[in-house]
């Protein structure tokens, strides 16, 4: 299941990348990308909501950011991530305790800071989830869940910036007993296809 929900993301990445037209534009100390798309990566560290402890995984994430918006949407834009949570589970948790998600939804940005984006979000996703429970043949189950989250982008150098993202998911009952809504944080770094590169 991992492993599709990663390639699942990658193959959107290279679909994007590669029908997305793209022309060159001659200025005196620029070149800007019409590609306003971004591609990152990160370490998660996630209270999964299960019995008490933290695990941790990671996380992708794809941004797209339309340009020549009306001036009131001026940074919105759409995400595609995914993550995968299942190493370390504590001593009260399922040891085959796995939480992996992917789907999509919408990111607003402020964009009023050359280096600072803080932004927020809120995206709908297809969960699958790994736990023991007292029925033997139930110990695996998949969902919609919802997410909302916020965070900042920050520039470290032309295209290169690092992202500090916190979410919280809602994946309903599972048990009589066990509510899951996981929540969790992802620091990483992403490039910026779109941004201005200077010669």
């Amino acid at each position: 299941m991992r492993l599709k929900l990663f390639a699942g993301l990658t193959f959107a990445a290279l679909f994007v990348v590669a029908a997305y037209p793209t022309s060159a534009q001659a200025v005196p100390a620029a070149a800007e990308s019409n590609l306003p798309l971004a591609i990152g990566a990160g370490f998660s560290n996630f209270d999964p909501d299960w019995n008490t402890g933290r695990m941790n995984g990671g996380g992708l994430w794809i941004d797209y950011t339309p340009r020549h918006m009306p001036l009131f949407l001026s940074g919105l834009g759409f995400e595609i991530e995914a993550h995968d949570i299942s190493v370390g589970p504590s001593s009260s948790q399922p040891s085959n305790l796995r939480e992996d998600t992917a789907g999509a939804g919408l990111i607003y940005s402020w964009r009023h800071f050359s280096k600072f984006h803080p932004y927020v979000k809120g995206l709908g996703e297809f969960g699958s989830i790994d736990f023991h429970s007292i029925n033997p043949h139930y110990n695996h189950d998949t969902r919609t869940i919802a997410v909302v989250g916020a965070g900042v982008d920050y520039r470290v150098f032309r295209r290169i910036w690092v992202r500090g993202d916190y979410e919280y998911q809602h994946w309903g009952d599972f048990l009589s007993t066990q509510k899951a809504q996981p929540n969790g944080f992802t620091a990483g770094v992403s490039y910026h296809f779109g941004m201005r590169r200077f010669h």
